[in-house]
């Protein structure tokens, strides 16, 4: 693990402290820099590293579409994946408001047919999508769910942090299909945090994961 990943985990144990201690400006301060740090460069001015930009650096389109051998993503799968996630769970359960996604035409940009997150896809699947996405898009379209995402958590309260999603909310992700069948447990799991413990996985962890294993698959196709 490098410096900056070092330090981007040793900063998520201090979010950690921060929103058990209740301090909201401090958790708030600290959400949106490890936050900025998971996106394009474009979100801050002025940040000094992006580990999407790191991604995207140097790799060829062959490297961001294939799926390497023995694995299970591409790194084109695992952004769309990471922006609907966050887009969901942002959009759909913390702030109660429309997807990204269903705004701006956003499907016939982006060359897709599926709505969905992207969990419990196989590998046909997978590598149907990663052929044929608009990669250029895709970036533009996380970008824009990371900007609403940090427009929602500046405007929650100290008192917001603690409730858990409320089960309408649940609901609408179900009804818009925004998670395959085979994948619902990831409904149940959401359904069970607060809006703290969503903050602590989908739009920071979460990214944070994923974005490792896009850095391991991009050196592992260019070595």
């Amino acid at each position: 693990m490098n410096n900056n990943q070092k330090l981007w985990s040793q900063n998520q144990q201090k979010l950690r402290f921060a929103l058990a201690s209740g301090n909201h400006q401090k958790t708030i301060d600290l959400f949106l820099g490890q936050h900025a740090v998971l996106h394009s460069a474009k979100i801050v001015r002025g940040k000094s590293w992006s580990y999407e930009d790191e991604i995207f650096e140097d790799a060829t389109e062959s490297t961001l579409r294939v799926i390497p051998k023995n694995g299970e993503h591409s790194i084109a799968w695992i952004i769309w994946h990471l922006a609907r996630i966050e887009d969901v769970t942002m959009n759909n359960l913390i702030a109660g408001s429309q997807q990204i996604f269903d705004q701006d035409n956003w499907a016939k940009r982006l060359k897709v047919r599926i709505h969905h997150t992207g969990n419990a896809m196989d590998e046909d699947a997978v590598t149907s999508f990663s052929k044929k996405i608009d990669l250029d898009e895709l970036r533009t379209y996380r970008l824009a769910v990371g900007r609403r995402t940090r427009s929602i958590v500046k405007r929650l309260k100290p008192h917001q942090l603690e409730r858990k999603v409320h089960p309408k909310r649940i609901e609408q992700v179900l009804i818009e299909n925004s998670v395959l069948e085979d994948a619902v447990e990831i409904v149940a799991y959401w359904s069970k945090r607060t809006i703290a413990g969503l903050l602590l996985m989908p739009p920071t962890r979460h990214n944070f994961l994923h974005l490792n294993e896009a850095l391991r698959i991009k050196q592992k196709l260019q070595q």
